[in-house]
């Protein structure tokens, strides 16, 4: 389990992440950071396997492309601030690529 697992639970809080987060040993019955499903060698995922990723990649795109968008305004690898204030910068950022999008 990851240090983050404990915070998160802590705060009430959950993340959705990617295939790369397979493993962590989180709890199965109350997960705090919930993944897709990966399909072992011996056998392909069942329909609601695949329902369950294709739910998770809708939730998880929107997320994805504001993170891209900021890699390409680069502006996350030029500030320098408290990551206090670097928050409420991102979140207003994100907030205007949505606006941005939505038009």
């Amino acid at each position: 389990m990851t240090a983050s697992c404990p915070i998160l639970r802590a705060a009430g809080l959950g993340a959705l992440a990617d295939l790369g987060f397979l493993g962590l040993g989180d709890d199965p019955d109350d997960p705090v950071i919930v993944t897709g499903f990966r399909a072992p060698r011996a056998r392909k995922l069942t329909t609601s396997e695949k329902e369950a990723n294709r739910a998770l990649a809708t939730v998880r795109a929107p997320l994805e492309h504001g993170f891209a968008q900021l890699k390409n305004w680069r502006i996350v690898t030029k500030l320098r601030t408290d990551p206090a204030r670097a928050t409420g910068l991102l979140r207003a950022l994100f907030v205007l690529t949505n606006l941005e999008g939505a038009r």
